[in-house]
This record gives structure tokens, C-alpha cells and sequence, in this order.
């Protein structure tokens, strides 16, 4: 659990500050969002799944200068 020790002089506002931005770098956010609802083990590795394919295409995308396929060079 992060925590933050104020200042001495430091206001209140700045000091809240400083814990959220401990709380977000710790993921405890994302950690919430994710276990909200309970998610059968097979629609977990669906997402990915489906994560690691859009991820996939993305790279392609980039690597290609923005056509997902490849076009043939004339010699």
C-alpha cells in the first residue's frame, strides 16, 4: 500500500497529489478495474488472446509504413 509522509510546510492538496500518483504508479487502479467482476478463465484467455492479435496487427502496421500488407517490389 503506498503511503506519503507530509512535509513539513507541504499543503494538504500537494501532498494528496503526490498519494494518487503513488497509488496509479502501484497499478492499484487497473488492479481494481480488473478484479470488479468475476471473469470465467476461458474469457480470460480470450482477451488476451485477442490483445496479443490487435497488438500483432498494430506492429505489422507500423513496420510496413501503414499498409497491413505487404506489397510486392517490381524488379
Amino acid at each position: 500500500m503506498p503511503s506519503v509522509r507530509i512535509r513539513d510546510g507541504e499543503s494538504v492538496d500537494s501532498a494528496m497529489r503526490r498519494f494518487k500518483r503513488a497509488v496509479e504508479k502501484a497499478g492499484i487502479p487497473k488492479e481494481l478495474r480488473k478484479r470488479e467482476f468475476y471473469q470465467k478463465g476461458s474469457t480470460i484467455r480470450k482477451r488476451k488472446a485477442a490483445a496479443a492479435r490487435k497488438r500483432h496487427l498494430k506492429k505489422l502496421f507500423r513496420d510496413t509504413n501503414g499498409s497491413p500488407v505487404q506489397s510486392r517490389e517490381k524488379k
